[in-house]
């Protein structure tokens, strides 16, 4: 997997080859990263790459020449290394970011993504060579740097050989689901103990355990998501007695609140 970055600050994705699971990938080869800093395709002599909004308004924007430059040279790299590639650009106003896409975009051959400044970037560029606009959360970041950075981690892990593959296969949004509660040693920590289900040795009695506990946490945390696994058909006839039980409860604890003592 290739991934080509347009950025004022390359500087910044050295952390991805330098620590944890992205380096030793990195270092496997399985993927590789170049930078592209939009200054190195000005023409005048302060290397500018933003001006004044039209019509006013706080902030500058990102011109569009030294970013579809940038994106010419990275798409003619990736052609000369024969991998396909899509461009990505991150906006509020983008897609949002979901584990399938992730999963998706980890099968392509390459990357290109343009992390924009200031108030943001020329809707002309945008338009006219960008593929798809992302979005990793309601909220302002001061630039796109960061969001590539989660990007290329969360794409890497779903990488071949990276991770073992129940490692990927579990996690949350894998099927549908947020993940449930994990323990580790020792059995009792600061008087909290384990589960005693996951001391059992009972395997189909953990694995039911662990389906029930990411039902019920998604259902309280996460509930648009298991109408999502719903409609994609991911819920089974036990998953949804489960969840049957868990409305119930939840009506008795609540009347049992508005009623109030006897």
């Amino acid at each position: 997997m290739r991934f080509d970055v347009v950025t004022l600050f390359p500087e910044m994705f050295g952390v991805l080859i330098g620590f944890g699971i992205t380096r030793r990938a990195h270092e496997q080869s399985r993927w590789s990263l170049q930078t592209w800093n939009p200054r190195d395709y000005t023409a005048d002599a302060h290397r500018t790459v933003d001006d004044r909004p039209f019509g006013g308004g706080p902030g500058m924007v990102m011109l569009a020449e030294p970013l579809a430059q940038a994106v010419q040279a990275a798409g003619a790299a990736q052609a000369g290394a024969g991998v396909p590639g899509k461009v990505v650009a991150f906006a509020p106003a983008g897609r949002p970011l979901t584990d399938a896409l992730v999963r998706n975009w980890s099968a392509i051959g390459a990357l290109t993504l343009v992390c924009g400044r200031y108030e943001g970037i020329d809707q002309r560029f945008l338009d006219a060579c960008v593929d798809e606009v992302v979005s990793i959360g309601d909220f302002v970041m001061s630039g796109g740097e960061i969001a590539a950075l989660a990007l290329i981690d969360a794409i890497v892990r779903q990488l071949p050989g990276v991770l073992k593959e129940a490692s990927t296969a579990d996690e949350s949004f894998a099927v549908g689901l947020l993940d449930g509660p994990h323990y580790t040693r020792p059995e009792v920590w600061r008087e909290r103990g384990v589960p005693p289900v996951l001391l059992s040795g009972h395997h189909a009695q953990i694995a039911h355990w662990r389906r029930e506990q990411a039902l019920r946490l998604t259902l309280r945390k996460r509930p648009e998501l298991i109408e999502a696994a719903r409609r994609q058909g991911l819920l089974s006839a036990a998953d949804e007695k489960l969840l049957r039980s868990v409305a119930l409860q939840s009506n008795d604890r609540a009347q049992g609140v508005r009623a109030g003592p006897g």
